[in-house]
């Protein structure tokens, strides 16, 4: 009888223990799955083709960087001719007024042939 007793008691601890283990584990629902996304990157093994590429786009980087930097210089040099360009027909303006106050003081005649106007810096027409 205490053996029955004592078998009884284990079997009946034995299965509250079962029941409380299922009844988390059902609480829980079902397992959960993470999923991981490493992000290391290894070199690229492709063969020519890829060194090919790869050497390709840098030589591009290379010619794009002398392209810009030779378009600045240009922008810059045309800058400065166009003031140049600016300051020299100031300077002709200046010298064509001189000379016909000079004309008029010695009683110089004016030539009769009509000298061609050009049209003001920036409004040229080019055909």
């Amino acid at each position: 009888m205490i053996k029955s007793k004592k078998v009884r008691i284990i079997a009946l601890v034995t299965a509250i223990g079962l029941i409380i283990v299922l009844s988390f584990t059902t609480i829980q629902g079902d397992q959960k799955t993470y999923e991981v996304q490493p992000q290391i990157s290894l070199p690229g093994y492709g063969g020519e083709s890829s060194r090919l590429l790869d050497a390709y786009e840098r030589l591009m980087e290379r010619y794009m960087d002398m392209v810009d930097k030779n378009l600045t210089t240009i922008d810059a040099d045309i800058k400065n001719t166009a003031k140049k360009i600016d300051s020299i027909d100031a300077r002709l303006t200046e010298l064509c007024e001189r000379t016909v106050r000079i004309e008029k003081a010695l009683g110089i005649e004016q030539s009769k042939q009509p000298i061609k106007k050009l049209p003001p810096a920036g409004k040229t027409n080019i055909n």
